[in-house]
């Protein structure tokens, strides 16, 4: 094989599994550890990839419909990776489960690429898109207001559906956190229909980065109490830490497909 073949190889194996580390993309192409890291570097020359601790995320314009979710998508994107790489751990073939239209959410549903008989509700199109490539789910895009910034559905048609469904799981994500208000978001209809995703659900999975913890935005839509487990990254202070045992709600810190859980 080639350096090109092989480089291309890598691509393609990044593009159906975001989630792989250099050990596990360096097992799957029969080469050392140092061929891959060099691999990696040359490709973000070429502005290919962006690297991020511990692996790689591909840089693809074209791949989702609007920039802001570009934006969105790469943004603190190890932690994301390792983040939704842990929680997919949670989910088994054929489970139901309730997604939003986060950045992180979508890297949850790349980490899904291999459940199948997936049942699986979501206002986000980009998540949607990605869990309907296996042939297997039920992917059910919730019908009701389009919001093209953040790739959504929204508006009281989608509350109405959601309120009709009794889902097993729910993994949501938000843009700020703390421990006086829970989940919060910016969007007073997109904290409105995660609302009643968490009624809906039977559990509640938060995917949270490091970031967020600390940022009150506009609406809470879920208390920490409802956090059946809060999924995070390395990135959380040792206060944070601290607050979070004190509180009692159940968290594991994700790194490198290793995790950190306060049980």
């Amino acid at each position: 094989m080639t350096t090109y073949e092989r480089r291309q190889s890598l691509l393609d194996i990044l593009h159906k599994q975001p989630g792989l580390r250099v050990p596990e993309l360096a097992q799957a192409l029969a080469v050392s550890e140092g061929t891959v890291r060099n691999d990696l570097n040359a490709l973000e020359e070429e502005g290919r990839l962006r690297r991020v601790h511990g692996g790689a995320v591909l840089i693809q314009q074209d791949q989702f419909q609007n920039n802001s979710f570009v934006r969105r998508y790469q943004q603190n994107a190890a932690a994301k990776l390792a983040i939704a790489h842990e929680a997919a751990v949670l989910v088994n073939d054929g489970d139901s489960i309730l997604m939003d239209a986060s950045s992180t959410g979508y890297y949850f549903a790349k980490a899904l690429s291999e459940r199948r008989r997936l049942r699986v509700m979501t206002n986000g199109f980009e998540v949607a898109r990605e869990l309907a490539q296996n042939s297997t789910n039920t992917v059910i895009l919730i019908g009701g207001v389009v919001n093209n910034e953040s790739s959504s559905v929204t508006g009281l048609l989608s509350e109405h559906i959601i309120e009709e469904l009794k889902i097993q799981k729910a993994f949501l994500s938000c843009s700020g956190f703390s421990l006086e208000r829970g989940m919060t978001e910016v969007h007073l209809a997109e904290a409105q229909l995660k609302r009643k995703m968490v009624e809906s659900s039977q559990q509640l999975y938060a995917l949270v980065d490091s970031m967020k913890f600390g940022k009150e935005d506009l609406t809470s839509f879920a208390r920490p109490e409802n956090i059946n487990r809060l999924f995070t990254d390395r990135g959380l202070s040792a206060e944070w830490v601290g607050q979070l045992k004190q509180a009692k709600l159940e968290f594991t810190i994700c790194e490198e497909g290793r995790r950190q859980s306060n049980e």
